[in-house]
């Protein structure tokens, strides 16, 4: 799929979810919650955006019923740590929200996850990385790496800081994961795929930025030809991509299926354990939110899967 067709697949999106309640003020994360800067200053490739940074839902938008909230002009990355809820498995997850990587969709596909997560014994970081917000005028400056690096080197950032913090979090290093969706989920297959973007600056940067597993939910970015079925030749599958689990739907009128199908044969031929699921009905951009489409029960297949490879216990 061509650039542009991204970049207004991505404005669609960023239309719908940024909606018309909107507040100038940074996103704060909850109660108890603490956001820590994801580097000691300022980001490689600083991004410009028009403003400070907000919030912002629409009550006539639901999705499950519920409004969704979504930030915009972030130009300072964040991640904030969610400790698990009784029993602690070890395992972390990194959580990167979708939204055409013009904004963040930040409960749907953010804090709703590390709900869930959390009550599973897992931490959830949850990354608040650089995106513009709804202006036609910076389509060259977000997107999906290398024609914008900011998003990936945050995804890649958040997990060296992560590992970095392993042992004061409670985290075993080797249970170690991410988890986005659609464009959130390109940066899934992306870490997966690639060494370090960015120059080491600090300790942090010592560390891996490697996940040992990944979970992509109706990812995008992966397809990016209509005329061949080819995966995206700067997401780079070999043997060292970890195990992963892939969730598309066939109706997904923003992230076409192919972008799920060309990833999972890169995958295979690659020797990647992956386990895919394909549902015929439940479009695009539904999180966690349960509704009679099959395609919500996804949460059930992913934590049977995060058994079967170890990352939890039954």
């Amino acid at each position: 799929m061509a650039t542009t067709k991204f970049a207004a697949a991505g404005l669609a999106l960023a239309a719908f979810l940024l909606g018309t309640t909107a507040q100038a003020f940074p996103w704060p994360p909850g109660p108890g919650q603490v956001q820590i800067p994801l580097w000691p200053g300022a980001a490689p490739d600083p991004l410009r955006v028009n403003g400070p940074e907000f919030t912002a839902s629409d009550p006539k938008a639901l999705i499950g019923g519920k409004t969704v909230t979504s930030i915009s002009r972030v130009s300072h990355p964040t991640l904030t740590l969610y400790r698990p809820k009784g029993r602690n498995t070890g395992a972390a997850v990194v959580v990167y929200p979708g939204g055409g990587f013009w904004i963040l969709a930040i409960d749907l596909e953010g804090t709703e996850v590390c709900d869930w997560l959390t009550a599973k014994g897992v931490a959830c970081v949850l990354v608040k990385y650089r995106v513009p917000g709804d202006d036609k005028k910076q389509s060259s400056r977000t997107g999906p790496y290398p024609q914008s690096p900011v998003a990936l080197e945050d995804a890649q950032r958040a997990i060296a800081r992560t590992r970095f913090h392993a042992k004061d979090w409670g985290i075993d290093p080797r249970k170690f994961g991410v988890l986005g969706f659609s464009a959130g989920g390109y940066l899934v297959a992306a870490t997966g795929a690639l060494d370090r973007i960015y120059k080491p600056i600090d300790a942090v940067d010592r560390q891996s930025v490697r996940p040992d597993f990944g979970i992509a939910l109706y990812p995008g970015h992966l397809w990016i030809d209509d005329a061949r079925f080819e995966l995206n030749p700067n997401v780079p599958v070999n043997t060292h991509t970890p195990p992963t689990f892939i969730v598309q739907i066939e109706d997904d009128p923003v992230d076409s299926i192919n972008n799920a199908l060309v990833y999972y044969i890169a995958l295979k031929k690659a020797g990647v354990p992956t386990e895919m699921h394909l549902f015929a009905k439940g479009g695009h951009a539904f999180g966690l939110r349960h509704t009679n489409e099959l395609a919500t029960d996804w949460p059930r297949l992913a934590e049977r899967w995060l058994e079967s490879i170890g990352m939890i216990g039954r």
